[in-house]
């Protein structure tokens, strides 16, 4: 076969620039910076958590915070460091990515940690330490016209949604082979996100959003008790940032062949706040100015507005 390599490279290079941050070591995010033995790329023994920032402000600190402790928790992993020591190494990533990209806009900022390195074996005795890992880059945006269109989603048929029994979906693990073959179905339809149902046949969420509908000027999302993961924003809408703008929100359990009867449909979360969907396969949904989601996505960032302005310590 000759002398030729196995591999020709490291692979596509992102298009835009992402600052990571190992143990505390800065460097682009395209050098390696962990061992083969970690156990977050071996087995998906990690768990991770996803700000931005609105203002300049990390949003809902605190309640992300919240949901990585008890990530961590159901993993029976320890968190080897303080909020404090992580910000102020948000603090330092988020520097360093300026540094390098004339973007100056909103940033995403992920922590991923894992249970660390070791010899090779499911036995989390075997591991050594735990290791973290800061990714920042640019917030991801909405294209105007899929704003103004709304976004396609396509209901996955193959695949149903790891029951809370199995691999609790609450829990925001490095494991996300399911929401990814889902959303492999789904993109081969033409799709942008997939519907995923529980083993019940109920409506869950989609890969990386909740997903909630409009009907007589209120909105329902599926309630944690389908196996979701319990989002920040969502948690924050029923929570209280619907009521300011007048729309009342709830939990019941949603099927398929409801669908037909919803005015709207919107996915939920944390880098997207708000975002319609103007079709789920043959069924169209209400998009526009004077829609349920058009008034829940500006109460969003009143809410968001406010609280950057009441924590002047959270700015990178």
């Amino acid at each position: 076969m000759g002398g030729g390599r196995l591999f020709s490279g490291p692979g596509p290079v992102p298009t835009h620039y992402i600052q990571a941050n190992t143990n505390g070591r800065l460097h682009p995010a395209t050098e390696p910076s962990i061992s083969p033995l970690n156990r977050g790329f071996l087995y998906g023994d990690a768990i991770y958590e996803v700000w931005r920032t609105y203002h300049g402000v990390i949003f809902a600190w605190e309640e992300h915070w919240r949901r990585l402790r008890a990530s961590a928790k159901a993993l029976h992993m320890d968190l080897p460091f303080e909020p404090g020591a992580i910000l102020s190494e948000i603090r330092r990533t988020a520097s360093a990515f300026r540094a390098q990209a004339p973007d100056k806009g909103e940033l995403y900022v992920r922590l991923q940690v894992t249970r660390g390195a070791g010899a090779i074996g499911l036995d989390t005795g075997l591991a050594d330490k735990p290791d973290f890992v800061l990714l920042v880059q640019p917030c991801p945006e909405i294209a105007p016209e899929k704003a103004q269109s709304g976004l396609r989603l396509s209901m996955a048929t193959s695949l149903r949604r790891n029951p809370v029994e199995s691999l609790n979906p609450a829990w925001k693990t490095g494991n996300y082979l399911n929401n990814l073959l889902c959303l492999r179905e789904a993109r081969t339809r033409g799709a942008d996100e997939v519907v995923i149902l529980n083993m019940a046949g109920e409506i869950a969420e989609a890969a990386v959003s909740n997903i909630a509908f409009a009907r007589d000027g209120g909105f329902v999302t599926p309630s944690l008790a389908s196996g979701i993961l319990g989002g920040i924003t969502r948690s924050l809408l029923l929570g209280g940032i619907a009521a300011s703008a007048g729309i009342a929100g709830s939990e019941a359990t949603i099927l398929p062949g409801d669908l037909p009867h919803m005015e709207e449909c919107f996915l939920i979360s944390t880098t997207k706040d708000v975002v319609a969907v103007g079709s789920i396969d043959n069924i169209d949904f209400k998009v526009g100015p004077d829609s349920v989601a058009s008034r829940l996505k500006a109460a969003f960032a009143r809410a968001a507005r406010q609280y950057a302005s009441a924590h002047p310590e959270l700015a990178v």
